[in-house]
């Protein structure tokens, strides 16, 4: 049904965030909380700190397309004021396979010494399954020559891209699995209490959940076949 009048989406999420209209619905009742930024936000882009690696603008444009299979997203998740730890998320861009580890703090020394354990678990094969990550310019992603760096050979284990400042966007995977990863650890949540395996659990909910954009096939399914 057509109606002469049309309410585009972001006239909707201010009405919301306003509280103006729908009484009964709020931000906190948001999902994806819509393009509500700010105009000074221009201005905190243009003092954020500038990059310590290749940004994203030198990404090959295969990378961008999700053409190949490889190249990760990555961020991470904090807790509750006056806890520590964290999670760090990682998201395959073409399959969307998560792996996600918990860090005793957000320091980018706990951001390296995770990688470094994923590279001992997996040996040779961590570079042909981690060929780039795109991260974005976060305190705990500040060591480049670390995340690069291998703990197994000369040369490096793969490639760091940084996205603009305040460009959320740009890992768009990442933030849709943060999102779902938050209606189990919702905001609150002391990752100091938080166990390993309990990240476990919700990383294997997340590689076994069929994706409508993935043809109903799941994470895990596509990861699985790339490689092999």
């Amino acid at each position: 049904m057509k109606f002469d009048t049309h309410i585009c989406e972001t006239t909707l999420y201010n009405w919301i965030y306003r509280g103006d209209i729908f009484l009964n619905v709020t931000a906190e009742h948001l999902l994806y909380k819509g393009d509500h930024r700010k105009p000074e936000d221009r201005d905190r882009q243009k003092r954020a700190r500038p990059a310590k690696g290749d940004t994203i603008e030198e990404r090959p444009q295969e990378v961008a397309d999700r053409e190949t299979f490889g190249n990760w997203e990555m961020d991470s998740i904090i807790g509750c004021k006056g806890s520590k730890a964290a999670l760090v998320v990682l998201t395959e861009r073409l399959t969307r396979y998560p792996v996600i580890f918990r860090v005793p703090d957000h320091t980018m020394e706990s951001v390296v010494r995770g990688l470094d354990r994923i590279e001992r678990r997996m040996g040779a094969g961590f570079r042909q399954v981690f060929r780039s990550i795109t991260v974005d310019n976060g305190s705990e992603f500040q060591d480049c020559a670390g995340m690069e760096r291998s703990k197994r050979a000369r040369k490096p284990r793969t490639k760091i891209y940084y996205c603009h400042p305040y460009s959320a966007y740009e890992r768009g995977s990442n933030e849709n699995m943060n999102r779902i990863i938050r209606r189990f650890f919702p905001k609150g949540t002391s990752f100091d209490e938080v166990t390993a395996a309990e990240v476990a659990e919700v990383e294997e909910w997340l590689a076994n959940y069929p994706r409508r954009i993935l043809g109903w096939a799941t994470p895990q399914m596509l990861f699985e076949q790339y490689i092999t």
